[in-house]
């Protein structure tokens, strides 16, 4: 048994298909079992932060059994004026959508809490938006996620690919190919220089990508700063899998898998994520489209494997080293975000403690994860190398998959600007 800091997943998207006052609760249950401490909420509004913000914040207040912060997603116009107010409540991180734009901008927004109405809008991320948004975070000192994909790629190739007739994973990958990662990157990340501005990548899982992303972090100017996320599902998963597997970016190919594993192992990737969406299995593939690619939902849950697949897959089959592992699971999170008192065991920290047996082997079920999703792209596989202990700021929440966690102890975390400590 290792004793090591709780994990942080900087990217879980919850509040979408229940309201959040829901949400949260089941969510960070699930997150307590996976031995992650502090979730970062990818804030999705359809309408004005000034309208909405503060009702999201109290109706998350006493529902999460572990510790939680927000990102901002930039959707509208004025979002871009907001982002002030947002570095007020305590939001210190941003998102753009370089993804959803023209015929490909739909998207489920997150719900009012207390309502089951679900938000269904359009995007349209232009450059002039994505521009505007990285430079007013680098002058508020905060830092851009970014989801990067050129929609004019993907537009093209979906309908390209449609009209063949094809379907499955693998058609969608060519519908939405790498060389669309490959474009978004280069593009941003040449933006950021312009601004000295710092960006985080999220969910890399090509080796297109990564070979851009390699060539850029050796080109750092000054402030301007390029961090890497990739998901547990891009080490473990290809587009040879059901549609389950349906996600954006999609599930590459084995030599792809085997190219994330090597930016995991040589510190190109600096964080894990999930990318966890709360959503269910009949709602992903429901009636209609349960054998088409192009109407399934993207998106899974994710949040509670991410510890337990990278133990088994990472630590236990030689891949990486415990230390490298807290590296991605929890120290460069928080000092990216400006999490103070987590990511490290040390004195004056939140003592966020997971203890982990690496000989354990457990076989993965729904019922196991305890999350609102009744499914998982692990589901009956065994894993070696599990959390039997998740401890939030010295309480016990999660014993042995039991979680003894209370309803409400999870605690807001309000982030100020220029507390990063860049890598």
């Amino acid at each position: 048994v290792y004793v090591i800091p709780g994990a942080i997943d900087p990217h879980v998207h919850y509040g979408v298909f229940t309201p959040i006052d829901k949400a949260a609760e089941t969510e960070s249950r699930s997150a307590a079992v996976g031995g992650v401490t502090t979730m970062m909420r990818m804030l999705r509004l359809y309408s004005s932060y000034r309208a909405k913000l503060d009702m999201h914040l109290e109706a998350s207040k006493g529902s999460h059994l572990v510790d939680y912060a927000y990102h901002a997603s930039i959707l509208l116009d004025e979002h871009l004026d907001e982002m002030e107010f947002c570095v007020g409540k305590g939001i210190t991180s941003f998102k753009v959508y370089m993804n959803l734009r023209g015929d490909i901008g739909g998207i489920y927004m997150d719900i009012d809490p207390y309502s089951d109405t679900l938000v269904y809008g359009k995007v349209n991320t232009t450059q002039e938006m994505v521009e505007a948004a990285i430079a007013r975070a680098a002058m508020l000192s905060c830092i851009t996620l970014v989801h990067a994909e050129d929609p004019e790629i993907c537009s093209r190739e979906m309908k390209r690919v449609k009209e063949q007739g094809l379907n499955g994973l693998k058609a969608w990958s060519d519908a939405r190919p790498a060389e669309a990662e490959e474009k978004a990157i280069a593009y941003v990340t040449d933006v950021a220089r312009r601004y000295g501005a710092s960006i985080y990548i999220v969910h890399v899982g090509s080796s297109k990508a990564l070979q851009v992303l390699a060539e850029n972090k050796r080109r750092r100017n000054g402030s301007s700063k390029v961090y890497v996320e990739t998901c547990p599902h891009y080490l473990t998963h290809t587009h040879c899998f059901d549609l389950r597997g349906k996600v954006v970016p999609p599930l590459r190919s084995k030599d792809d898998v085997a190219m994330v594993w090597d930016a995991v192992s040589n510190g190109l990737i600096d964080c894990i994520g999930s990318d966890h969406v709360a959503n269910r299995l009949d709602m992903k593939l429901s009636s209609s489209n349960n054998d088409d690619v192009w109407s399934a939902l993207a998106g899974f849950p994710g949040i509670a494997t991410i510890l337990p697949v990278m133990l088994s897959e990472g630590v236990n089959k030689g891949r990486i080293t415990l230390e490298r592992l807290v590296e991605l699971t929890s120290l460069n999170a928080a000092r990216i975000f400006g999490l103070e008192g987590k990511g490290s065991i040390a004195v004056g920290s939140d003592a966020d403690i997971v203890l982990v047996d690496l000989d354990k082997e457990q076989r993965v079920s729904p019922e196991l994860l305890c999350s609102y999703s009744d499914y998982t792209i692990y589901d009956g596989l065994m894993l070696r190398g599990w959390p039997i202990y998740t401890i939030v700021r010295g309480k016990v929440v999660m014993e042995d998959g039991m979680v003894v966690g209370e309803k409400g102890y999870g605690r807001y975390i309000a982030r100020r600007p220029s507390r990063f400590i860049y890598l």
